[in-house]
């Protein structure tokens, strides 16, 4: 299954209300996933410019971008950032293949294969 990297923040009731009631994040958003057909790896709260990091694998980014829907349609997060994933192996074929194709595609005014 495909992994994908997924950021976002939290709104500020979001922030208030498990300030006030402390909860795990990592449990819903690991149910929601799996109702999706997906499964979370990893969930953490970050510093910077987002609050929440997940690491997902899911049959497809239909999958993930359904859970932001729904997640930010619940009002308590925003800003999401998704983003695909490959591993030091997938990016090797991956690579392999751009190698292979580059030879025959010819850039906007430049000769083929440059």
């Amino acid at each position: 299954m495909p992994t994908f990297i997924a950021q976002g923040r939290f709104t500020r009731d979001a922030v208030r209300g498990m300030t006030s009631t402390p909860e795990d994040r990592s449990e819903a958003v690991s149910a929601l996933f799996e109702s999706l057909g997906g499964k979370m790896i990893s969930w953490y709260l970050t510093t910077g410019e987002y609050d929440w990091f997940i690491v997902a694998e899911a049959p497809s980014q239909d999958v993930v971008v359904a859970a932001s829907i729904i997640a930010t349609g619940g009002g308590g997060v925003t800003d999401i950032k998704t983003s695909a994933a490959w591993t030091g192996p997938e990016a090797k074929a991956i690579f392999g293949k751009a190698r292979k194709a580059a030879g025959s595609f010819k850039s906007a005014g430049m000769p083929v294969g440059s």
